[in-house]
């Protein structure tokens, strides 16, 4: 669907004011808006699946782990596929109001793409550069967003989520460097070419959900706080959106309808969009990509 049809449709659960800001911005934070049963649901979740992590030493497609990890002091940098390792992550996706809530952003009908769950730890937990999200899986259209769940408070000392406001409506970038090769991340003379001054920054009491847009630049600062950050990541589009790719965080829910009903035809963007590399010998993560941990085959070009 076009925004313009979306807004068209009467919201469940969001105002048109926040609507249209959306669509204009290429981002929402919205203040305390999961209930606290179902924080504190996610926290014993996430706790259950850091402590699994005691008995990792060494990361794989599922576990990322923060290099300095230990069974005495654990440091999971990413869970990939959090809804495929615990049924409440699952539960909380489908059947909670964030369903309803990416309604009102892409239309009646709404799928599942992936999941993850993000940690910065205390006292240094790794940035994430500047990027935008699509290269990494892209759609016939761009109606794919991300939704972050704070399942605690998390303060700009944390590094929360920054956004580029309007940066939706601008270049897509290859996230490549000199040489071709993958890097998931915008590169020194493409950055260049986005005004940084202008980050807003998302800080967020627990219950809080960030919302950006799949061609968003977006990113976030180190951890300097005495407190970790886990972030709680859905990836979610309309039902017409179609993956040209293969996913990176291969789920059983993959391309699961969570609100709606699956579409008859697909909606195709008329502007392009960079392909990545070959994902089937393995992903990793955002973070072994850019920290340079992990080197990925050739980005494919258009």
């Amino acid at each position: 669907m076009t925004p313009e049809e979306v807004l068209s449709r009467p919201p469940r659960i969001l105002t048109q004011a926040q609507r249209e800001s959306y669509f204009e911005d290429g981002y929402l934070l919205l203040e305390s808006i999961i209930p606290m049963d179902i924080v504190d649901n996610l926290r014993r979740t996430t706790e259950e699946m850091v402590d699994r992590t005691r008995g990792i030493a060494k990361s794989d497609d599922v576990w990322d782990l923060e290099p300095g990890h230990s069974a005495e002091s654990p440091r999971l940098r990413r869970l990939s596929a959090p809804v495929d390792h615990h049924p409440y992550y699952w539960e909380y996706c489908s059947q909670s109001l964030l369903g309803d809530i990416v309604a009102d952003l892409v239309g009646p009908d709404v799928k599942f793409h992936h999941s993850k769950l993000n940690f910065k730890w205390a006292k240094g937990g790794t940035e994430v550069k500047w990027h935008q999200d699509i290269q990494f899986w892209p759609h016939t259209n761009y109606s794919p967003l991300t939704v972050g769940t704070y399942i605690y408070d998390c303060d700009m000392d944390q590094g929360p989520l920054g956004v580029i406001p309007g940066s939706h409506k601008g270049e897509l970038f290859h996230q490549v460097d000199e040489a071709g090769n993958w890097t998931g991340c915008l590169s020194d003379e493409d950055l260049k070419k986005v005004d940084v001054t202008k980050a807003v920054y998302l800080p967020g009491p627990a219950g809080s959900l960030t919302i950006h847009n799949c061609r968003t630049v977006h990113g976030s600062k180190l951890n300097q706080s005495p407190n970790g950050r886990p972030l709680l990541l859905y990836a979610f589009s309309s039902a017409d959106a179609m993956p040209y790719t293969g996913n990176p965080i291969r789920s059983s829910h993959d391309q699961a309808i969570i609100r709606g009903e699956r579409a008859l035809m697909a909606h195709h963007d008329p502007r392009p969009c960079w392909l990545p590399p070959d994902w089937s010998g393995g992903y990793g993560s955002i973070f072994t990509h850019q920290q340079g941990e992990k080197k990925a085959a050739p980005a494919m070009t258009m």
